[in-house]
C-alpha cells in the first residue's frame, strides 16, 4: 500500500473544493468568524455519521435528509448557536441550506448544514441571510482555515488537516477540520467534522468506510463523557482526481479506508489535546483483550475516569483509578491478569503487574505524568483484541468554562 503522508491544506487541499469562513453577527464578538461554507465545484458522493443522543440539533434532521440520495455539494455551517430544542429549528436549518444555495446556484438538497453552540436559543436567519453573499465571495483554494475557525466554540486552536494517498494509481488528497474542546463523548462530542476528497468512491462504500472509521476513532475520543446533541462527521468525494471509482472492497478502498482512518486519528488526538482546560492529552492503549469489543469498552472506561483525568492533571501516578476503570466498563476480564504502566517522552514506569501493585519510584512517575502527551498502556491476559482510546486531564479550568459558558 502506498504511503499515507500529512499535508497542508485541510478541506482546500483536494481538487475541487474551496472553502471560506466570515463574521456575520451571530456571535457578539466580531472577531469571530461564525459562519463557514465548503463548497465542491461538482456535486460529490456524501455520507454522514450523527449523534445517538435522542435529542438531536435540527441541522441533523435536515442533512439526514438531504443525504438520502448520498450526495452534496456544499457544507454550511455556524457557531454560537446550536440550532437545537428551538421550536422553528428544522425551518431555521432548511432556511440556511436555501441561502447557500441560491448563491451558490445548487440545489438546497445538495447542502449540508451544520450548528454548534448553546443550546435552547432560536437561531437569527437575518444575520445569516445578510452574511451570505460575502461568505460566498469569499470561498477560496486557501479558505481552509478561516472556515475552521468559523465553526469554533470553546476550541483554542483550528484543527484542520490533509493526507495524500493513492487510489487506482491517481494521487488523492483528502482533507478535513473540525471543532471540539468540550461536551465530548462521541457516540455514534459538541463535536463537528468535515472531510473532502477528490477520490472518486460510491456513496455507499463510503457511508461504509466513515461508519467503520468512526466507530475506531471518533467513538474512542472523551473529553468530560458527555455525548452532544450535534455531533456530525460528514465527508464528501468529488472524483476530481480522475482515479476508477471505487465501487468494491478491493485494494483502491483499503487504500482509501487507510487513509481516512489516518487523517481521523490525527484529528480525533488534537480534539482531545484541546479539551476544555487540557493541558493534557491521554491516550489509553488496551491490548489482549478477550474481544475487540472487550478491548474498546476497558480503553474508553478508562479514558472516561473523572477520577483518573483529576490524577493526570495532578500528575499523579494513582494506578488504583485505572484498575477501577476497567473493573466497572463492563467487559469480560479477568483482573487478575492486569499490566499496566505509565508512558510519555521522558520514558516508562510499569505501576501494577497481575492485577497488583508493584514498587516503583514516585518522582520517576510524576516527571512521566508532567509531559503534554501521557499514554496509559493496559496489557491484559485474556486472548489477542486490542484498542486505543483518547481524552485528556480534568482541570480547573473545565469548572470555570461552563460554568459561564452562555455568558
Amino acid at each position: 500500500m502506498e504511503m499515507i503522508q500529512f499535508i497542508e491544506g485541510g478541506v482546500t487541499a483536494a481538487k475541487g473544493f474551496q472553502a471560506a469562513g466570515v463574521h456575520c453577527g451571530i456571535r457578539k464578538n466580531r472577531s469571530k468568524k461564525d459562519l463557514g461554507l465548503i463548497y465542491s465545484e461538482r456535486p460529490a458522493a456524501a455520507a454522514a455519521v450523527y449523534t445517538r443522543n435522542l435529542v438531536k440539533g435540527a441541522p441533523l434532521t435536515v442533512t439526514a435528509d438531504h443525504l438520502e440520495n448520498g450526495m452534496a455539494q456544499a457544507v454550511v455551517c455556524n457557531s454560537g448557536i446550536a440550532n437545537t430544542c428551538a421550536f422553528d429549528g428544522v425551518e431555521k436549518a432548511e432556511a440556511m441550506c436555501r441561502l447557500a444555495a441560491d448563491a451558490l446556484h445548487i440545489p438546497a438538497e445538495n447542502v449540508i448544514v451544520a450548528s454548534t453552540g448553546v443550546i435552547g436559543p432560536s437561531l437569527p436567519i437575518e444575520p445569516i441571510a445578510e452574511g451570505m453573499p460575502s461568505l460566498v465571495a469569499a470561498l477560496s483554494e486557501t479558505g481552509s482555515g478561516d472556515a475552521a475557525e468559523a465553526i469554533m466554540t470553546t476550541d483554542t486552536v483550528k484543527k484542520e488537516f490533509a493526507v495524500t494517498y493513492m487510489v487506482g494509481g491517481k494521487p488523492c488528497i483528502l482533507g478535513g477540520i473540525a471543532k471540539g474542546s468540550g461536551m465530548i463523548a462521541p457516540n455514534m462530542a459538541t463535536m463537528l467534522c468535515f472531510l473532502t476528497t477528490d477520490a472518486a468512491i460510491s456513496a455507499a462504500l463510503l457511508h461504509e468506510a466513515l461508519l467503520q472509521v468512526v466507530e475506531d476513532t471518533f467513538n474512542m475520543l472523551s473529553v468530560d463523557g458527555d455525548t452532544s446533541t450535534n455531533d456530525m462527521v460528514a465527508v464528501l468525494a468529488n472524483g476530481a482526481a480522475g482515479n476508477p471509482e471505487v465501487t468494491q472492497k478491493d485494494a483502491d478502498y483499503a487504500a482509501f479506508l487507510e487513509a481516512l482512518k489516518t487523517l481521523c486519528t490525527r484529528i480525533v488526538k488534537h480534539l482531545a489535546a484541546d479539551g476544555e482546560g487540557a493541558t493534557r492529552l491521554m491516550e489509553v492503549r488496551v491490548a489482549g483483550g478477550k474481544t475487540v469489543g472487550d478491548a474498546k469498552q476497558i480503553a474508553r472506561s478508562v479514558a472516561r475516569s473523572s477520577l483518573l483525568k483529576a490524577a493526570i492533571f495532578g500528575a499523579d501516578a494513582n494506578w488504583g483509578r485505572v484498575l477501577c476503570a476497567i473493573g466497572y466498563s463492563g467487559a469480560q476480564v479477568d483482573v487478575r491478569g492486569v499490566d499496566m504502566a505509565f508512558v510519555s517522552q521522558k520514558g516508562r514506569i510499569p505501576v501494577c503487574r497481575d492485577g497488583a501493585g508493584i514498587p516503583f519510584d514516585e518522582d520517576t512517575a510524576k516527571e512521566i505524568l508532567t509531559q503534554p502527551e501521557v499514554m496509559i498502556d493496559i496489557t491484559l491476559h485474556d486472548g489477542e483484541a486490542s484498542a486505543t482510546a483518547w481524552g485528556c486531564d480534568l482541570t480547573y479550568d473545565y469548572v470555570k468554562i461552563n460554568g459561564d459558558y452562555r455568558s
